[in-house]
């Protein structure tokens, strides 16, 4: 059973039971097994196809469709614009027959649909989606009436043939340490993670601490980087523990990136970004004072004539 998104002017309302559809590619015969509608087109091309609407609740709903723009949100996930925001990309490109269509519960309804490229588009990846959205006005805790928009899309995946560049930069790094007085300690790397190519990508982190003279600090952390969509970023914070309070420390973040479809359109480098840092080793700063001091101590004194 599909969820519904829920936008309704800033607000976040619980999923509603039994109120729900799907919306998938379909074709002539109905749905046709894809997760996505994913295309590969020259500028000034033109693409059709169909996109299912399934009524899955126990009531006939009347939907909205129209196609939008993709973005990365905060924390990684694909959204689309909301409605008052006008497509000026993929979603500006698409066309649907029929852009509102009732369903009895349980039916389907395939709605054919326009892609068509322009001729000055920018080669790489253009991502957005085909939306079924049912709008219901709906009374908040003060009285009044919000417009509550519950959306459903299949995303749309547009490769435009062209110079392609895979490209993921590292263009904000920060270090410290964490640590007692005795012992080591633990180093956070925060660190924003771009997509400055044309293509959408993923990768692997490698968050590293090292000493002088290269001396491996710590044990390092990995983790994936998700889906990131041309010109999107994200901001990561990742800890290494059992760095010891060496005085300047250098932690480093080694993007390994790929290609979500798991096709590589150019040789996909490793890039890494370090950032120099202090950690004060108070213990070994404590105990030459104390030796200075007992030696301070102990220096004879000169007898008087």
């Amino acid at each position: 059973m599909i969820t519904p998104w829920v936008v309704a002017a800033g607000l976040v309302l619980a999923p509603v039971p039994d109120f729900s559809w799907s919306v998938q590619p379909s074709g002539p015969k109905g749905p046709t097994g894809r997760d996505y509608f994913v295309y590969s087109a020259e500028p000034g091309q033109t693409v059709r196809d169909t996109v299912g609407i399934t009524n899955r609740s126990t009531k006939p709903l009347t939907f909205r469709v129209y196609p939008s723009d993709a973005f990365t949100t905060e924390d990684g996930s694909f959204a689309l614009l909301t409605a008052d925001k006008p497509a000026t990309d993929l979603g500006s490109w698409i066309k649907v027959g029929g852009a509102t269509v009732t369903v009895r519960p349980g039916k389907r309804a395939d709605l054919p649909f326009t892609l068509t490229i322009p001729r000055d588009a920018t080669p790489g990846d253009h991502t957005g989606g085909v939306l079924a959205a049912v709008t219901e006005q709906r009374p908040t805790g003060g009285g009044q009436r919000v417009n509550v928009d519950r959306r459903v899309a299949a995303r749309v995946y547009l490769r435009v043939n062209g110079p392609l560049t895979s490209n993921l930069a590292v263009d904000r790094i920060s270090a410290s340490h964490d640590g007692p007085l005795v012992g080591d300690g633990t180093v956070t790397v925060t660190y924003r993670v771009r997509n400055t190519g044309n293509v959408r990508l993923k990768a692997r982190a490698h968050v590293s601490a090292e000493a002088p003279f290269a001396w491996p600090q710590g044990t390092p952390a990995d983790r994936e980087i998700p889906e990131l969509l041309p010109g999107s970023s994200m901001t990561f914070t990742d800890r290494v523990p059992g760095v010891l309070p060496a005085g300047p420390l250098k932690a480093s973040v080694r993007l390994t990136p790929a290609d979500p479809e798991g096709v590589s359109p150019t040789r996909l480098a490793a890039t890494s970004r370090t950032a120099g840092f202090w950690a004060v080793p108070w213990a070994v700063l404590g105990a030459a004072a104390l030796v200075l001091l007992l030696l301070g101590r102990r220096r004879p004194r000169r007898r008087r004539a």
